[in-house]
Parts: C-alpha cells; structure tokens; sequence
C-alpha cells in the first residue's frame, strides 16, 4: 500500500463521517425513524441498499473463490436479478398494504403470533451464527490479504482487522440507523462497482482478453462427465451441482433471501410508498446482474492467470488459494491510488452488509420479542433497546468467529448449505400465505416448525458424520462410509442426498404440511386475511396496486428477463 492508497482511504472515511454527523444531527423521533428511515426512501436509495446489503465478504472472497475453483457453478444464485422483480412485483403490494415493519410481524397478520416469535427466533439464529459470522471472517481474511501483515502489536492481524471493521460499523449504525445505511449505501456501491471494474478490465487485459480466459477455463474439466469450468448446465449425475438440483435448489434459497428475508425486505419496506418500493427492486435487480461479473469473473481470470503462469511486475502470478484470488488481485494488479480505492469499495461492502444485518437483528428483537411483551414501552426505550441489540448481537458475532475459522476453505458452501435447509419452511409458509386463503394459521405455524426441525436434524448430522469420519483418520466422509458399512437411511438421507435435491424435497414437505394441517384446523377470520392474500385484496387494493407502475417499469423488467435469459444461452 502506498501513501496514495492511504490518502483515498482517508478522504473516503472524511466522507463517511460527515454523512454520520449529518444523520445523527437529523433526529430520530421513534422507532421507525431509527429502522425505516421514516419510510421516505427513494428507489434510488432503495436499489442501491439492497445490492450493497447483498455483496458481502461471501462474494469478495467466496464468489471469487468459487469461480478459481470450480468455475461458473455459482452463477445460478448470483444471475437472481429476475427473483427480486418477484419481491417488486409480487410481495411489495402485500408489504406495502400491511403496513408492518418486519417479517415476522408480516406472519403474525397473517397467520398467529407464534408463526411470528418462530420466524423471528429462527431469523435471529440465522444471522448471528452465519451472516454476521462470515462476514467478519471473509472480512479479516481480506484485509490481512491485502495489506500483507501477519502481526501487529503482537496479534495476529486477522483479528485485528476483523473486530476493528465491527467496531466501526457497529458505531455508526448504533448512531445512525437505518438512514445511515441507506445513505452510506448510495456512497459505497458506486465505488465498490467501479473498483471491480477496473479489477476486470486490468485482470483481462494481462490475461490477454476475454477470449483467452475462456479458452483456458473451458479446457479445464471439473467432473468426468465433460463439464469444464465454463459450463453453468452441468451434468444431472455431477456430485455437487446437478442442474436440476441447482435450479431448485438455487431458486429455493432465492425466494426466501430476496422475498421474505428481513434482512433484505427491511431496504423495500422504507419506500416512500409502493412505487419508489417497486422501483427499487427493478433498479436493486439490475444491479444483481453483476456480480458474476465482478466477482467470479475476477475469479477465473486468476485461475488463468495463474494456470498461464503471467508475469507482473516482475513476479509470476499464483495464488495460495482459491479463495484469495480477488484480494491477490487487488495487492498485485492495482497501480497506486487505484488500489486504495478499491480496498475503500471492499470496505464499504462490508460495513454496508455488516450495518444492515446489525440494524436488522436490533429490530427484530426489538419489534417482535421486547414490544410484544413490554407495549407500553416508550418511542425512545425502543430506540435505547435497538441499539442495546446491536451491541448484543455484534458481540455473539465475534464470539462465533473462532469456531467459523474452523471451516475455511469451504466458508461460502457453509453459508449456501445453512441457508438450503433453513429457508424451505419459511419460504412455504409465505408462498402459501399468500395464494391460499385457505391455509390456517397453526397450519403456516407447524410448517415453519416441522420446517426448521428437519434443517436442524440435516446440518446436526452433517456435524456428527464429519467428526466421526475424521476420528477415525478419514478426511472423507463417504469414503468412511462406503468402507465402514454405514448405509442406513439417516445417513442416506440426513447425509448422503446432494444437498440442493434436499432443499427442494424440504419445500415440499413443508407445503404438505401446511396443506394437511389446513384440513383439521380452524381458518382465519376473513377481516384478519382481508388484502394479505390475492384471494381477499379488494376493487380498491387492485386499483392502488395497478396506479402505482407504468409501460417504463414493464419495459425494464422485461429487458432484465431478457439479459438473464442471454447470460444463460452463452453460458449454457
């Protein structure tokens, strides 16, 4: 790092300040001020919250990695711009009509209070032991990268470098709320945007241009059934990434993360109303089309440059693992000034993903688990709790830290396979919710509960084989398996089914479940659905809803649908 670099980085911070004293010096009145920014967000705002919210550490450093490794496997959960138009065209009426402030409180309009303490609890789990987690990780594992430092001051810079990003972000979301993830947002994506860029354009233009890295990457076979690296269809009988499997699997996760995921709708649901919320999905679903290419891209153009041996600046180019390729980039590609930027981008990618899931847990315990039981509670206690609920989940982040560093290399499989088994019972309850009055509140209920059980069942097995196959000197756990005779169904289908096949059998069942439990349980009241399901939404919803788009926001989904489907036929 030069003394460029470091003049960037501080002239962004100045910037940073200044947009936290000015949001701080804005009063936050109540709650939802301080969560939703006074629901008076623009699509703007919007757009660039939920893209900025959805790059974190996993795609700096899992994505890339991701693409050195195994190529365009990944791609399928990255090309979901055409999932969040599900969430702009789809659930944005439902939300905006509803008038609630989290998920949670979404299902308990819906169905009962329990279906909303459960999604909460489960939510909560879910972002402490995996997206807060992570992204401290991926987040110290990129700056010790970058900066080259093993030590300082006698620690080892990893943590260093992790609990300082936390601190900082934690202070300003504690201080600023939602609007100052909102407006920090509309700084940091420009920047992280034209950073990869550059990261593209330098990578390919050393490599030898886009049909080199094709060449090479294409004739590089990851399985034996003549899949290469460039290939997203792969082989139903591939060990990992079936396409059939991808795709539902894939699409599984997606709904649930871009529809129904606090962490996510919380950015739609500060729209000024149901037209800037709609629009902010369009404009966040353009920007999703990225990723892939400044992120796993930049991955495969290291693995070319390290396969084709390229020499800069005097040094052969390699990487020490799959997952540093994105960092070894940036620390060997960039000029001075330009590599400081680019650090200033990943920077503000995991504050931006950090402050959102901070400022998202601190609603949700403040909204769902202290109001429902303290009411009387005052705008400014809940507003105290908030931030005291950052503070607590920040530090349960950093206290899981050490148990994640045990994954490593398989950081972005982690993440990807908690989210497969969490998200189908969550996802049912909410598809179902809304197309079919006639599932019961207990029903959406015990399809969220049976949901969960079963993902807790699939990921505590998953532990226990791993630890048993590796007492017994095994580094595989189905070679372990296949040599010690173990076949019984628990393991087969608790272990042994490709996780994406897995996901998609778990939405089923949940919808199973809710349907039958439809069948012997009482049905909501019809005030208590009126407008939440498409059954029950009245002339004058219908009137509002089609009031609020015009032929602009057709023509831009339809040229979104349309670059998916291109991205597919090329890569195909």
């Amino acid at each position: 790092m030069s003394t460029l670099d470091w003049i960037v980085i501080a002239a962004f911070a100045v910037v940073l300040i200044g947009i936290i004293v000015w949001v701080f010096r804005q009063k936050e009145e109540t709650s939802g001020d301080y969560f939703l920014a006074g629901r008076g967000a623009t699509w703007v705002a919007i757009g660039a919250s939920i893209f900025a919210s959805n790059i974190g550490s996993e795609h700096l450093i899992g994505l890339a990695g991701a693409g050195a490794s195994s190529g365009m496997a990944m791609a399928h959960w990255e090309i979901q711009g055409w999932m969040i138009l599900i969430l702009g065209w789809v659930f944005v009426p439902f939300y905006s009509r509803s008038m609630v402030t989290t998920m949670p409180e979404f299902l308990e309009r819906r169905y009962n209070k329990e279906s909303r303490t459960i999604l909460s609890m489960i939510s909560l789990i879910s972002y402490v032991l995996t997206k807060v987690a992570v992204t401290v990780y991926a987040g110290g594992l990129v700056f010790k990268e970058v900066f080259g430092i093993e030590t300082m001051w006698g620690i080892d810079f990893f943590w260093i470098s992790a609990i300082g990003l936390v601190l900082i972000t934690a202070i300003y979301t504690v201080i600023g709320g939602m609007k100052s993830v909102l407006y920090t947002s509309v700084l940091q994506t420009p920047i992280l945007l034209l950073g990869s860029v550059i990261i593209v354009v330098l990578g390919l233009r050393a490599l030898g241009g886009w049909d080199e890295m094709m060449r090479i990457t294409s004739a590089v076979q990851i399985n034996e059934y003549g899949d290469t690296m460039t290939n997203l269809i792969r082989s139903n009988r591939d060990a990992d990434f079936p396409w059939l499997g991808v795709l539902i699997g894939s699409s599984v996760i997606g709904f649930w993360y871009w529809c129904t995921d606090q962490y996510i709708v919380q950015r739609v649901l500060s729209g000024k109303n149901e037209t800037q919320a709609r629009r902010g999905t369009i404009f966040g679903a353009y920007l999703k089309l990225t990723p892939v290419f400044l992120f796993m891209i930049p991955g495969m153009i290291a693995f070319a440059l390290a396969k084709k041996g390229v020499v800069i600046n005097g040094e052969v180019f390699s990487l020490t693992s799959s997952d540093a390729a994105f960092p070894t980039l940036v620390a060997k590609l960039l000029p001075a000034g330009v590599k400081g930027l680019v650090v200033s981008g990943i920077l503000a990618a995991l504050m931006s993903s950090l402050a959102s899931l901070f400022n998202s847990s601190a609603m949700l315990f403040t909204i769902d688990f202290y109001k429902k039981y303290k009411p009387e509670a005052s705008e400014k206690k809940l507003l105290t709790v908030g931030r005291i609920a950052t503070v607590v989940v920040v530090v349960l982040g950093i206290l899981w830290i050490p148990i994640m560093r045990s994954v490593g290399s398989v950081l972005y499989e982690y993440l990807q396979d908690v989210q497969s088994v969490l998200s189908p019972g969550i996802a049912a309850a909410f598809l179902l919710g809304i197309l079919w009055t006639k599932a019961t509140p207990k029903a959406g209920m015990w399809g969220m509960i049976v949901g969960f059980i079963i993902g807790v069942i699939r990921i505590g097995s998953k532990v226990m084989y791993t630890g048993l196959a590796k007492s017994a000197g095994y580094a595989d756990v189905k070679l372990w398996a296949a040599e010690q005779g173990v076949n019984n169904w628990f393991y087969t289908l608790f272990y042994d089914v490709n996780w994406l096949f897995f996901s998609g059998g778990m939405l089923v069942f949940s919808l199973l479940v809710i349907v039958v439990v439809s069948q012997f349980t009482k049905q909501a009241e019809a005030s208590q659905i009126q407008g939440l399901t498409f059954a029950s939404i009245t002339t004058e919803q219908k009137a509002a809803s089609r009031a609020s788009w015009n032929r602009w926001d057709i023509i831009h989904t339809v040229i979104i649908l349309g670059i998916t489907t291109v991205f597919y036929i090329y890569f195909w």
